[in-house]
Protein backbone atom coordinates (compact mmCIF):
# COMPACT_ATOMS: atom_id res chain seq x y z
CA UNK A 1 0.00 0.00 0.00
CA UNK A 2 0.89 3.58 -0.98
CA UNK A 3 2.30 5.41 2.07
CA UNK A 4 1.62 9.29 2.38
CA UNK A 5 4.78 9.80 3.45
CA UNK A 6 6.03 8.73 -0.21
CA UNK A 7 3.36 10.75 -1.85
CA UNK A 8 4.78 13.75 -0.06
CA UNK A 9 8.89 12.84 -1.12
CA UNK A 10 7.68 12.73 -4.57
CA UNK A 11 5.60 16.14 -4.47
CA UNK A 12 8.80 17.46 -3.08
CA UNK A 13 10.37 15.88 -5.92
CA UNK A 14 8.08 17.65 -8.50
CA UNK A 15 8.17 20.70 -7.08
CA UNK A 16 11.80 21.16 -6.33
CA UNK A 17 13.11 19.28 -9.48
CA UNK A 18 16.15 18.19 -7.23
CA UNK A 19 16.59 15.41 -4.51
CA UNK A 20 18.76 17.83 -2.47
CA UNK A 21 16.10 20.33 -2.13
CA UNK A 22 13.31 18.28 -1.66
CA UNK A 23 15.09 16.30 0.98
CA UNK A 24 15.56 19.50 3.03
CA UNK A 25 11.95 20.64 2.67
CA UNK A 26 10.94 16.99 4.05
CA UNK A 27 13.41 17.15 6.62
CA UNK A 28 15.24 13.57 5.81
CA UNK A 29 18.26 12.52 4.14
CA UNK A 30 18.77 12.77 0.49
CA UNK A 31 19.20 8.87 0.54
CA UNK A 32 16.40 8.19 2.38
CA UNK A 33 14.15 10.24 0.23
CA UNK A 34 15.85 9.02 -3.22
CA UNK A 35 15.52 5.32 -1.71
CA UNK A 36 12.15 5.42 -1.19
CA UNK A 37 11.18 7.19 -4.25
CA UNK A 38 12.42 4.09 -6.01
CA UNK A 39 10.78 1.66 -3.85
CA UNK A 40 7.55 3.63 -5.08
CA UNK A 41 8.66 2.92 -8.28
CA UNK A 42 9.23 -0.44 -7.89
CA UNK A 43 5.73 -0.97 -6.22
CA UNK A 44 3.77 0.94 -9.12
CA UNK A 45 6.30 -0.96 -11.46
CA UNK A 46 6.44 2.54 -13.07
CA UNK A 47 8.94 4.90 -13.51
CA UNK A 48 8.01 8.50 -11.94
CA UNK A 49 11.13 10.48 -11.93
CA UNK A 50 13.75 11.29 -14.72
CA UNK A 51 16.98 11.15 -13.03
CA UNK A 52 19.44 14.28 -14.26
CA UNK A 53 23.08 14.68 -13.31
CA UNK A 54 22.08 18.37 -12.39
CA UNK A 55 18.29 18.11 -12.03
CA UNK A 56 15.59 16.07 -11.96
CA UNK A 57 11.97 15.73 -13.60
CA UNK A 58 8.31 13.75 -13.42
CA UNK A 59 8.36 11.35 -16.19
CA UNK A 60 4.70 11.19 -18.06
CA UNK A 61 3.47 8.54 -15.95
CA UNK A 62 4.52 10.79 -12.37
CA UNK A 63 3.01 13.80 -14.45
CA UNK A 64 -0.15 11.84 -14.60
CA UNK A 65 0.27 10.66 -10.85
CA UNK A 66 1.44 13.62 -8.95
CA UNK A 67 -2.11 15.14 -9.37
CA UNK A 68 -3.62 12.75 -7.83
CA UNK A 69 -1.30 12.44 -5.35
CA UNK A 70 -1.69 16.17 -4.28
CA UNK A 71 -5.68 15.49 -4.02
CA UNK A 72 -4.63 12.95 -1.33
CA UNK A 73 -1.91 14.85 0.36
CA UNK A 74 -4.88 17.61 0.53
CA UNK A 75 -7.53 15.05 2.00
CA UNK A 76 -5.00 13.95 4.52
CA UNK A 77 -4.18 17.50 5.15
CA UNK A 78 -8.19 18.17 5.57
CA UNK A 79 -9.05 15.18 7.39
CA UNK A 80 -5.70 15.86 10.46
CA UNK A 81 -7.32 19.79 10.25
CA UNK A 82 -10.53 19.04 10.49
CA UNK A 83 -10.14 16.57 13.78
CA UNK A 84 -8.24 19.85 15.33
CA UNK A 85 -11.25 22.31 14.65
CA UNK A 86 -13.35 19.63 16.52
CA UNK A 87 -11.29 19.64 19.22
CA UNK A 88 -10.87 23.38 19.46
CA UNK A 89 -11.12 24.97 15.64
CA UNK A 90 -9.39 28.33 16.46
CA UNK A 91 -5.82 26.82 16.97
CA UNK A 92 -3.52 24.95 14.80
CA UNK A 93 -1.26 26.28 11.92
CA UNK A 94 -2.41 28.21 9.24
CA UNK A 95 -0.78 29.30 6.59
CA UNK A 96 -2.04 32.93 4.94
CA UNK A 97 -0.54 33.78 1.77
CA UNK A 98 -0.79 37.71 0.43
CA UNK A 99 0.29 39.46 -3.06
CA UNK A 100 3.46 41.14 -2.66
CA UNK A 101 1.69 44.76 -3.36
CA UNK A 102 -0.59 43.89 -0.08
CA UNK A 103 1.91 42.08 2.35
CA UNK A 104 4.23 44.90 3.60
CA UNK A 105 1.61 47.25 3.73
CA UNK A 106 -0.88 45.42 5.40
CA UNK A 107 0.48 43.18 7.52
CA UNK A 108 1.86 45.78 10.56
CA UNK A 109 -1.86 47.10 10.16
CA UNK A 110 -3.55 43.28 11.14
CA UNK A 111 -0.98 41.38 12.58
CA UNK A 112 -1.46 42.59 16.32
CA UNK A 113 -5.34 41.94 15.71
CA UNK A 114 -5.16 38.85 14.79
CA UNK A 115 -2.55 37.48 16.82
CA UNK A 116 -4.31 39.22 20.00
CA UNK A 117 -8.53 37.95 18.58
CA UNK A 118 -6.73 34.50 17.35
CA UNK A 119 -3.67 33.49 20.28
CA UNK A 120 -3.81 29.72 19.46
CA UNK A 121 -3.76 30.35 15.94
CA UNK A 122 0.36 30.12 14.33
CA UNK A 123 0.61 31.99 11.00
CA UNK A 124 2.58 31.03 8.43
CA UNK A 125 3.42 34.18 6.16
CA UNK A 126 3.49 33.38 2.22
CA UNK A 127 3.86 35.90 -0.25
CA UNK A 128 3.85 35.48 -4.02
CA UNK A 129 1.74 36.91 -7.25
CA UNK A 130 -1.37 36.33 -7.62
CA UNK A 131 -1.76 33.11 -9.73
CA UNK A 132 0.83 31.04 -7.90
CA UNK A 133 -1.42 31.72 -5.00
CA UNK A 134 -4.36 30.85 -6.33
CA UNK A 135 -2.79 27.47 -7.30
CA UNK A 136 -1.12 27.23 -3.86
CA UNK A 137 -4.70 27.37 -2.27
CA UNK A 138 -6.54 25.09 -4.32
CA UNK A 139 -4.13 22.43 -4.12
CA UNK A 140 -4.11 22.71 0.15
CA UNK A 141 -0.21 24.39 0.31
CA UNK A 142 -2.28 27.75 1.64
CA UNK A 143 -5.23 27.69 3.44
CA UNK A 144 -6.16 31.34 3.13
CA UNK A 145 -4.78 34.35 0.82
CA UNK A 146 -5.48 37.97 0.84
CA UNK A 147 -5.07 39.92 -2.30
CA UNK A 148 -7.36 42.47 -4.45
CA UNK A 149 -9.81 40.80 -6.37
CA UNK A 150 -10.24 39.66 -10.39
CA UNK A 151 -13.19 39.23 -11.83
CA UNK A 152 -11.42 36.37 -13.56
CA UNK A 153 -11.25 34.70 -10.25
CA UNK A 154 -13.48 31.12 -9.91
CA UNK A 155 -13.67 28.27 -7.67
CA UNK A 156 -13.39 30.28 -4.25
CA UNK A 157 -15.40 31.80 -1.33
CA UNK A 158 -14.82 35.53 -1.40
CA UNK A 159 -14.90 37.65 1.81
CA UNK A 160 -14.68 41.54 1.18
CA UNK A 161 -12.07 43.25 3.06
CA UNK A 162 -11.88 46.99 2.06
CA UNK A 163 -11.69 49.19 -0.99
CA UNK A 164 -8.59 51.02 -1.10
CA UNK A 165 -8.13 54.14 -2.98
CA UNK A 166 -5.30 53.82 -6.00
CA UNK A 167 -3.48 57.34 -5.50
CA UNK A 168 -1.70 59.34 -8.41
CA UNK A 169 1.97 59.61 -7.71
CA UNK A 170 4.61 61.88 -9.56
CA UNK A 171 7.87 63.47 -8.99
CA UNK A 172 7.77 67.01 -6.67
CA UNK A 173 9.23 68.78 -9.87
CA UNK A 174 5.88 67.48 -11.79
CA UNK A 175 3.40 70.26 -12.11
CA UNK A 176 0.88 68.14 -11.32
CA UNK A 177 2.34 67.95 -7.86
CA UNK A 178 1.43 71.36 -6.92
CA UNK A 179 -2.46 69.81 -7.39
CA UNK A 180 -4.67 69.42 -4.36
CA UNK A 181 -7.03 66.94 -5.95
CA UNK A 182 -6.33 64.71 -9.69
CA UNK A 183 -8.66 63.87 -12.13
CA UNK A 184 -9.08 62.06 -15.11
CA UNK A 185 -8.08 64.57 -17.23
CA UNK A 186 -4.89 64.47 -15.73
CA UNK A 187 -3.71 61.29 -16.98
CA UNK A 188 -3.87 62.36 -20.69
CA UNK A 189 -0.49 62.11 -22.77
CA UNK A 190 1.34 60.81 -19.06
CA UNK A 191 4.43 58.37 -19.22
CA UNK A 192 2.93 55.75 -16.84
CA UNK A 193 5.58 53.35 -15.58
CA UNK A 194 4.07 50.04 -13.92
CA UNK A 195 5.20 46.87 -12.68
CA UNK A 196 6.12 43.45 -14.49
CA UNK A 197 3.62 41.37 -15.46
CA UNK A 198 2.37 39.01 -13.36
CA UNK A 199 0.98 41.70 -10.56
CA UNK A 200 -2.49 42.75 -10.93
CA UNK A 201 -1.90 46.26 -10.06
CA UNK A 202 -0.11 46.48 -12.79
CA UNK A 203 -3.40 45.45 -14.87
CA UNK A 204 -5.57 47.68 -12.53
CA UNK A 205 -3.31 50.69 -13.34
CA UNK A 206 -3.05 50.28 -17.28
CA UNK A 207 -6.65 49.80 -17.48
CA UNK A 208 -7.71 53.21 -15.27
CA UNK A 209 -4.48 55.13 -17.12
CA UNK A 210 -5.13 54.14 -20.58
CA UNK A 211 -8.65 55.23 -20.05
CA UNK A 212 -7.47 58.67 -20.08
CA UNK A 213 -4.83 58.35 -22.86
CA UNK A 214 -1.89 58.15 -20.83
CA UNK A 215 1.04 55.66 -22.16
CA UNK A 216 2.82 52.91 -20.25
CA UNK A 217 6.87 53.08 -20.11
CA UNK A 218 7.56 50.04 -21.92
CA UNK A 219 11.20 50.05 -21.68
CA UNK A 220 11.11 49.78 -17.29
CA UNK A 221 9.10 47.26 -15.42
CA UNK A 222 9.27 47.40 -11.54
CA UNK A 223 9.66 44.42 -9.58
CA UNK A 224 8.39 45.85 -6.21
CA UNK A 225 6.38 48.88 -5.42
CA UNK A 226 9.39 50.02 -4.03
CA UNK A 227 11.60 50.22 -6.71
CA UNK A 228 8.27 52.15 -8.49
CA UNK A 229 8.30 54.73 -6.26
CA UNK A 230 12.10 55.44 -6.19
CA UNK A 231 12.01 55.34 -10.20
CA UNK A 232 8.44 57.75 -9.98
CA UNK A 233 11.11 60.06 -7.36
CA UNK A 234 13.63 59.69 -9.90
CA UNK A 235 11.71 61.57 -12.53
CA UNK A 236 11.26 59.10 -15.35
CA UNK A 237 7.00 58.98 -15.20
CA UNK A 238 4.25 59.37 -12.92
CA UNK A 239 1.97 56.02 -11.74
CA UNK A 240 -0.34 55.06 -9.21
CA UNK A 241 -0.04 53.86 -5.73
CA UNK A 242 -2.21 51.93 -3.27
CA UNK A 243 -3.18 54.04 -0.31
CA UNK A 244 -1.52 51.33 2.03
CA UNK A 245 2.00 52.28 0.58
CA UNK A 246 1.59 55.81 0.77
CA UNK A 247 4.38 57.35 3.57
CA UNK A 248 3.89 60.97 3.91
CA UNK A 249 7.65 61.33 4.23
CA UNK A 250 8.35 60.57 1.03
CA UNK A 251 7.92 64.43 0.14
CA UNK A 252 11.71 63.80 1.63
CA UNK A 253 12.52 61.12 -1.06
CA UNK A 254 10.97 64.05 -3.83
CA UNK A 255 7.43 62.54 -4.47
CA UNK A 256 4.50 63.98 -4.06
CA UNK A 257 0.62 61.58 -3.62
CA UNK A 258 -2.13 62.86 -5.02
CA UNK A 259 -5.44 61.78 -4.12
CA UNK A 260 -8.57 61.45 -7.07
CA UNK A 261 -11.39 63.36 -7.34
CA UNK A 262 -14.62 61.57 -6.57
CA UNK A 263 -15.10 58.73 -7.44
CA UNK A 264 -11.41 57.95 -7.21
CA UNK A 265 -9.94 54.63 -8.71
CA UNK A 266 -9.99 51.63 -6.30
CA UNK A 267 -9.15 47.81 -5.75
CA UNK A 268 -11.00 45.98 -3.34
CA UNK A 269 -8.80 43.56 -1.07
CA UNK A 270 -10.14 40.42 -0.64
CA UNK A 271 -9.69 37.27 1.81
CA UNK A 272 -10.19 33.81 -0.33
CA UNK A 273 -10.66 30.25 0.90
CA UNK A 274 -11.58 27.26 -0.47
CA UNK A 275 -15.03 25.66 -1.30
CA UNK A 276 -15.92 23.70 2.13
CA UNK A 277 -12.91 24.60 3.68
CA UNK A 278 -13.12 22.81 6.94
CA UNK A 279 -11.89 25.65 9.38
CA UNK A 280 -14.73 28.13 8.55
CA UNK A 281 -15.46 29.28 11.99
CA UNK A 282 -11.36 30.61 12.15
CA UNK A 283 -11.95 32.20 8.75
CA UNK A 284 -15.03 34.03 10.26
CA UNK A 285 -12.60 34.77 13.36
CA UNK A 286 -10.23 36.21 11.03
CA UNK A 287 -12.16 38.21 8.47
CA UNK A 288 -13.75 40.17 11.47
CA UNK A 289 -10.44 40.61 13.01
CA UNK A 290 -8.82 41.74 9.84
CA UNK A 291 -11.92 44.14 8.71
CA UNK A 292 -11.89 45.96 12.93
CA UNK A 293 -8.55 46.66 12.39
CA UNK A 294 -9.08 48.56 8.78
CA UNK A 295 -12.06 50.03 9.80
CA UNK A 296 -9.67 53.39 10.82
CA UNK A 297 -8.68 55.61 8.15
CA UNK A 298 -6.21 54.13 5.76
CA UNK A 299 -3.31 55.99 3.84
CA UNK A 300 -5.58 59.11 2.72
CA UNK A 301 -5.75 61.00 6.16
CA UNK A 302 -2.02 61.13 5.63
CA UNK A 303 -1.63 62.71 2.31
CA UNK A 304 -1.58 66.84 2.10
CA UNK A 305 -4.94 68.55 2.40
Amino acid sequence: MVKIRDLQYLDAVARHQHFGRAAESCFVSQPTLSGQIMKLEEQLGLMLIERHRKRVMLTPAGEALIARARAVLRAADDFEETAKALSDPLSGSLHLGLIPTVAPYLLPHIMGGLSSDLPNIDFYLHENQTQVLLQQLDEGQLDVVILSWLDSIEHVERYSLFKEALVLTVPLRQPLAKKREATLADLDGQLVLTLEDGHCLRDETLDYCFSAGAREDDRFQATSLETLRYMVASGLGITLMPELAVRSSDIDQGLSYIPFREPPPTREICLLVRPNYSRMECVRAMVASIRQSMAKPLAASRLAP
